[in-house]
């Protein structure tokens, strides 16, 4: 059974699906896609560097741009140093962020380096991080960790109670070792360990693909919500029929002409923010969500072919062209300077946070 809701301190996410963090991915625009869908209790943002937020790095601020319809909505920080993190969790939190939450779980080398699943090997380390992090801030403080380093450290019980002890109030758990990344099975008995070693609400994160899949790990780990990350990004869809199948057992699956619609929609939000990684989160993007289309790897050939936005977005509208119930474009005027609109579908009016206009730099 998938639940209604869960509750992390003061903080109602409903209903109890989380959207993971996933750098290049979850933006706001990524973000506003999966609101609008629908299903999704809490977003995250992609994860960030506290040493970037604290030097005020214009492009890792922009990681941090929200609009008030994303709420309830958490922050994800990385980093070492614990008086850093704890200064960068203040930033978040005056920025308006419903709760903050600290990487144990990348498993990216660069990210290792300096956090993420590196800090799995020092425990003294995560202890004095828990700690600042949770001095400096009032909002709810959250983590996510991996399984451990490799198979002979598997040590999520054991940052579980830590984290406990120090008051973190929720703990996802990917269930691989760093070692593993992505590869193999994810063994969700390590998020029942979990669960039944803490009392806090534990959110099980790995292998969730369709919403049977949250509904059995739900049932066999006992775990509090679900994250969802490459699935999202493949089936924006799949949180509004986890929701649908939590009603009544079943779920639609989106058509052609949905499919088109949406990567038209999101593309052209790109566009019209002129982003100066456009071309490169639109290529990403198709990676991911091509796999669920058909003839998805000719559709991929010819995005990466594209040198420009207005390119991808050509070759897009003409792969679906001649297709069942394709949707043709919105005519272009060209990108829009960050910060502003075109229509009220990218933007909702000044935000009291921090806009892309303010954090971008030239």
């Amino acid at each position: 059974m998938i639940p209604a809701s869960f509750q992390i301190r003061d903080l109602t996410i409903r209903p109890a699906a989380v959207l993971a963090p996933m750098a290049g991915v979850t933006d706001t625009l990524f973000r506003r896609v999966i609101r609008g869908l629908g299903g999704c209790g809490l977003l995250m943002t992609e994860f960030t560097s506290s040493e970037g937020i604290t030097r005020s790095a214009a492009k890792t601020l922009r990681y941090l741009y929200f609009q008030e319809h994303e709420h309830p909505i958490t922050a994800q920080l990385f980093g070492a140093n614990p008086a850093v993190m704890a200064e960068a969790a203040t930033m978040v939190e005056n920025l308006g962020y419903d709760a903050v939450d600290i990487n144990l779980g990348c498993p990216a080398k660069k990210v290792v380096k300096c956090g993420g699943s590196g800090l799995l090997r020092d425990l003294p380390l995560l202890e004095q991080i828990f700690r600042s992090v949770r001095a400096a801030v009032k909002i709810p403080l959250t983590i996510k960790l991996r399984a451990g380093w490799d198979e002979k450290s598997i040590v999520a019980v054991d940052v579980a109670k830590l984290a406990e002890s120090v008051g973190v109030e929720a703990v996802a758990v990917h269930p691989r070792t760093r070692v593993q990344g992505y590869a193999g099975a994810a063994d969700w008995s390590i998020i029942a360990a979990v669960k039944q070693a803490v009392k806090l609400p534990v959110i099980g994160n790995g292998d969730i693909n369709r919403p049977e899949d949250a509904a059995r790990m739900f049932s066999e780990t006992g775990c509090d919500a679900v994250m969802i990350g490459r699935a999202a990004a493949t089936n924006p869809w799949i949180f509004r029929q986890m929701e649908e199948f939590a009603e009544s057992g079943r779920y639609t699956t989106p058509t052609e002409t949905d499919r088109h619609r949406l990567l038209m929609d999101y593309y052209q939000q790109i566009y019209a923010a002129n982003l100066p990684d456009g071309v490169g989160k639109m290529k990403q993007f198709a990676c991911w969500f091509t796999h669920s289309v058909g003839n998805g790897s000719e559709l991929r050939r010819i995005v990466h072919a594209a040198r420009t936005p207005g390119e991808i977005l050509s070759s897009v509208e003409g792969f679906f062209e001649g297709r069942a119930g394709a949707v043709r474009a919105p005519e272009m005027a060209g990108p829009t300077p960050v910060g502003a609109s075109r229509s009220e579908d990218l933007a909702h009016g000044p935000s009291q946070h921090l806009g892309y206009e303010a954090t971008l730099g030239t």
